[in-house]
């Protein structure tokens, strides 16, 4: 197993600052929309990963294709690099400037550019969140479903190829989205497919550049699908006397078929957390958080079908959360957990984890991880995705504590290679970035990782586009 790459220390190569030439180009082209004030770029250099980098050198702040256009041609034309930003919350430093360069904020570009409810797609730009998007679209009866858990931005979860809490049903990013419009190395404008459902037309360029985390080009425009909402929704919570049975009881329904749209857990160590963050009185249990959609009876269906799995398994009665309210504040707490197990320890930084396995190693896969997390004694929590196979485990260190961060590393890579050994994946949502260049050779293998390499040259020569992100150049 390769060791985790970490930009603390030696970075991947030398930086390349920005000329003073380049610098009053931008100032020229786009007036006040260009910052090197320094609390704008260190605002632009940090997110969530426990990683520390130099901030870029100047940051622009785009409100259109053009805007983006000019920025990148302009760095181009001094090898610059060109980092795209959308809200900050990547976990693995997509967005550090390891080698210097520009933070093309896109947050301004944040309008439904043509809402399409006969087709049930929309376009929308990079800058858009979740949460505004479907706060926007309410009136039409239809909603986007991908919930990473932040208030991502659409450019984002396009870029690290997202899913989150309804992908057991819905899916990821990946298959919502139909089309994108990306500036490429060059600073030009292109077109990735179109608002029909299916083409057989060429290279699928749109799926190559979902999840390239920004290394091929920057996406400013997205074309994706819209669900109808649910006619009924229900959401319940089943307290477990163990992770185990919780993700047995997990495992029965998705071998059985069950439509459920959301299934997550919560070990004792996250319940706690959101408890005292969120003023909740949630048994400190494992416990299991669900939602249903559908109709009035499939939903009281399904509903029935995964009660009688949980009992097998030793799960409690459950909990309903009914009315929008309770639900609402049900799924605020799990958003919020993340947040919350760092309250737990004031001042700590968490190094996250993000495997995802077939679903029918997934208890297993747990079961060895909480053992080692016991065993090692660092603080720690889980979440997950269980219904598709992923989960997440926050070890939360002392970042002036060298010690603690190299056994939350070591205890991540013991996971990783257990999920690599089921036939499973070092990241099933949040991307390579710096954190997991090392585990992608492994589970990829030096010849898929040099195919990769070869598309990356081709379409960005010069290696301006978000570099030493997903593998070395």
């Amino acid at each position: 197993m390769n060791a985790p790459h970490s930009p603390v220390g030696a970075p991947l190569i030398a930086p390349r600052p920005m000329p003073e030439a380049m610098l009053d180009a931008l100032r020229t082209r786009f007036g006040a929309q260009c910052s090197n004030a320094r609390a704008v770029r260190e605002q632009h250099g940090r997110d969530e990963s426990p990683f520390d980098a130099p901030p870029p050198d100047a940051v622009v702040f785009c409100e259109s294709n053009e805007d983006v256009m000019d920025a990148v041609k302009i760095a181009a034309s001094h090898r610059v690099p060109v980092i795209p930003f959308g809200v900050g919350s990547s976990l693995e430093g997509h967005l550090l400037a390891v080698q210097g360069g520009l933070s093309l904020d896109l947050g301004r570009m944040n309008r439904i550019l043509r809402l399409n409810p006969e087709d049930l797609t929309v376009t929308v730009q990079a800058g858009i969140t979740r949460t505004q998007l479907n706060n926007e679209i309410r009136h039409s009866g239809l909603f986007f479903p991908i919930d990473p858990g932040a208030d991502a931005t659409l450019g984002g979860m396009c870029a690290t190829r997202a899913s989150g809490t309804n992908a057991v049903r819905y899916g990821t990013m990946r298959e919502n989205v139909l089309g994108l419009g990306v500036v490429n190395a060059q600073g030009e404008w292109l077109r990735t497919g179109t608002r029909a459902r299916k083409s057989s037309a060429g290279y699928d360029l749109t799926r190559l550049f979902v999840g390239s985390e920004g290394t091929l080009g920057v996406m400013t425009e997205i074309t994706l699908k819209l669900y109808p909402l649910p006619e009924a929704v229900s959401a319940a919570v089943c307290q477990f006397p163990s992770v185990d049975a919780a993700v047995q009881t997990t495992i029965a329904l998705i071998q059985m078929g069950v439509p459920i749209a959301r299934c997550e857990l919560l070990d004792a160590n996250a319940v706690r957390a959101v408890n005292r963050h969120d003023k909740l009185t949630l048994a400190e249990v494992p416990m299991l958080l669900m939602e249903f959609h559908g109709s009035p009876a499939g939903v009281a269906e399904q509903a029935r079908t995964v009660q009688e799995l949980a009992a097998d398994h030793g799960g409690l009665d459950f909990e309903w959360a009914s009315t929008p309210e309770e639900r609402t504040r049900l799924w605020t707490a799990r958003h919020h957990a993340y947040f919350a197990a760092l309250q737990t320890r004031p001042g700590c930084r968490a190094v996250t984890t993000d495997t995802c396995v077939p679903i029918s190693r997934l208890a297993e896969c747990i079961t060895a991880t909480v053992e080692e997390a016991d065993a090692a004694g660092l603080p720690y929590f889980i979440v997950g995705h269980v219904g598709d196979g992923n989960f997440h485990v926050g070890y939360l260190i002392d970042p002036q504590l060298p010690a603690e961060r190299a056994l939350a590393e070591d205890l991540n890579q013991k996971l990783v290679a257990r999920a690599l050994a089921m036939e499973g994946t070092c990241s099933g949502e949040h991307g390579v970035g710096l954190h997991k260049m090392g585990f992608l050779v492994d589970e990829a293998g030096p010849a898929a990782v040099g195919l990769m390499r070869q598309i990356k040259h081709a379409l960005d020569p010069d290696n301006i586009m978000n570099p030493g992100k997903i593998f070395s150049w």
